[in-house]
């Protein structure tokens, strides 16, 4: 009497490939559609934009505090962001101690624990470290215009939503306030989602 073995095959090497490339190709459709860069700026974006209400509220509770801004000598004061001027758009933030202003006064200094204690040094060291994506801030000097706190936006959705309030959805029939920094939308037709992310083309988030 014959015994029947039952042979057990495995793989072979052409199958196994077939299963990698497979799970290979997976892999790369998963990463395209998740797209990591993307998340992670889009995560930094997010950030500075809570950064800048943060900045944006402690002017605000300053100005209500003391009857004028924190870069002014006092309530008399003309002086604006834009160093008297008005024309000369947005300031960049880049140290805790600059001088925003034709009056000189410093700032971030004023409104951190070592002034008016509406923002805390932590904060401040953050946003002017030079990993960071700077802070930028516009107030023409006019009465009751408002102050604009603004960053330059590094991923595609945060590109887009720039570029859409500076062309109003892409009508190209722009109705920004007449306070609205100038730089703010430097140009319109360049700064959608596939638009560099700088200060040459890009379009600004501002808030409010």
């Amino acid at each position: 009497m014959k015994l029947l073995h039952r042979i057990t095959r495995g793989f072979t090497m052409i199958e196994l490939l077939i299963v990698i490339a497979v799970l290979g190709i997976l892999a790369v459709a998963v990463l395209a559609a998740i797209n990591p860069i993307e998340q992670i700026n889009r995560g930094k974006d997010t950030g500075s934009r809570s950064d800048a209400e943060q900045l944006s509220s402690a002017i605000d509770r300053y100005y209500a505090n003391h009857g004028y801004y924190p870069w002014a000598i006092g309530a008399s004061s003309t002086n604006t962001s834009t160093y008297g001027t008005g024309t000369n758009g947005l300031t960049k933030l880049t140290s805790a101690t600059q001088t925003v202003g034709g009056d000189a006064q410093q700032m971030l200094q004023n409104l951190s624990s070592g002034g008016s204690s509406e923002l805390k040094s932590s904060f401040i060291t953050r946003v002017v470290a030079s990993t960071y994506n700077y802070l930028w801030i516009y107030n023409n000097g006019i009465s009751a215009s408002s102050t604009y706190v603004c960053f330059i936006p590094k991923s595609a959705s945060f590109r887009e939503e720039a570029w859409k309030r500076c062309s109003n959805n892409g009508t190209g029939l722009n109705t920004l306030p007449t306070d609205f920094p100038p730089d703010g939308c430097p140009n319109t037709s360049t700064c959608a989602t596939a638009g560099t992310a700088d200060a040459a083309t890009g379009c600004y988030i501002c808030l409010p």
